[in-house]
């Protein structure tokens, strides 16, 4: 069941519900009554996108655009990869695949972005990493307040390989960003974070799932969270590590700000761990803005909103500082500051 089945075949019951366990806080059946229409070509001016100027650049519009790229051994490139649901965009499903040689090295800048509302998309992304590939992956989420919005990226590594990957998001009507990761061990290295600034009656969901296949793997994960007025954040990170896969070390962190009595943020870590000889770990917490920190604030002659403010970006930034890449780290600390100002 997929949103992207859904459009494809208008069949809506093909629509992932609160009966799937791993959508029961993101339920698209019980939301969507109606398929809008397919979403036409493009044929308007497009406005810049987040990462501009920092790669070259590929744009997906309503669905339609180049749907390969491919990094040959030994090349080094940045690419600002936009898909973009344009003026006027009802239904679509957007496809792209990566191919990463092996020693190559790759940082793809990618952004999901909407210049209309009222639109349903799915985009569906397949990585291959090739031995001791590199891939630092920043994905920037713009979706319209009421966008229904779904990204899939399934990802295999090869022995050696590296991925890195921040997501940013300021959520949507629905939106769901998922990450699913085959992992060989063979000293290959995943880092999975996350933020999501959520605000109004937006939702989030991250959801992630590793699964650790040989020995000698590693996994390093943290998303982090604020959700104010009646958003809704959503967290689901899975670590599996199969038999004979010992000497896996994997850590999972989820921490979440909770501004609003009528915000909400589910989440639910879990390690599923069936060898030996492993150093595996998960945390989660939910709460609220520390109150001795407000205070001492406020005695220093901060204002409570600036107060507020501050910490919150101290919160959210530990995600934000650990992106390798430095253009896309000024970007990503701007787009939390611009979320920030346009909080209450």
């Amino acid at each position: 069941m997929s949103l992207a089945r859904a459009i494809e075949t208008g069949d809506l019951t093909a629509l992932p519900s609160r009966r799937d366990e791993d959508w029961r806080w993101t339920d698209l059946r019980g939301l969507v009554r109606s398929l809008p229409p397919a979403s036409p070509a493009n044929d308007t001016a497009l406005p810049p996108g987040p990462f501009e100027d920092l790669g070259e650049s590929i744009i997906k519009v309503n669905g339609g655009g180049p749907e390969r790229l491919a990094i040959e051994s030994g090349e080094r490139r940045i690419v600002a990869l936009r898909f973009i649901a344009g003026a006027g965009a009802g239904a679509h499903v957007a496809r792209f695949s990566v191919d990463i040689a092996d020693g190559a090295e790759l940082t793809l800048l990618e952004s999901y972005e909407g210049a209309g509302d009222g639109y349903l998309t799915e985009a569906g992304m397949s990585i291959d990493l090739g031995r001791g590939a590199r891939l630092e992956r920043i994905v920037m989420a713009r979706d319209g307040a009421d966008a229904i919005s779904v990204s899939l990226a399934e990802v295999t590594l090869a022995a050696g390989a590296r991925l890195a990957q921040t997501i940013l998001t300021s959520g949507a009507k629905r939106q769901r960003l998922e990450t699913r990761v085959i992992h060989p061990g063979g000293g290959a290295r995943v880092r999975l974070d996350g933020v999501y600034r959520l605000a109004e009656r937006r939702h989030a969901d991250i959801t992630t799932l590793v699964t650790h296949a040989g020995v000698d793997g590693a996994t390093d994960q943290l998303v982090k969270g604020v959700v104010h007025d009646q958003a809704r954040g959503v967290f689901q990170g899975r670590i599996v590590v199969l038999p004979g896969a010992d000497r896996t070390d994997a850590r999972m962190g989820h921490h979440a700000l909770v501004l609003s009595d009528r915000a909400e943020v589910d989440a639910k870590p879990e390690l599923e761990i069936y060898a030996d000889d492993v150093a595996c770990a998960h945390g989660n917490t939910v709460g609220a803005l520390d109150e001795e920190a407000l205070f001492y604030a406020r005695q220093r002659g901060i204002p409570e909103a600036a107060a507020k403010a501050m910490l919150t970006e101290a919160f959210l930034a530990e995600v934000i500082d650990r992106i390798g890449h430095d253009g896309a780290r000024d970007v990503a600390h701007a787009w939390l500051a611009s979320r920030l100002k346009a909080a209450p």
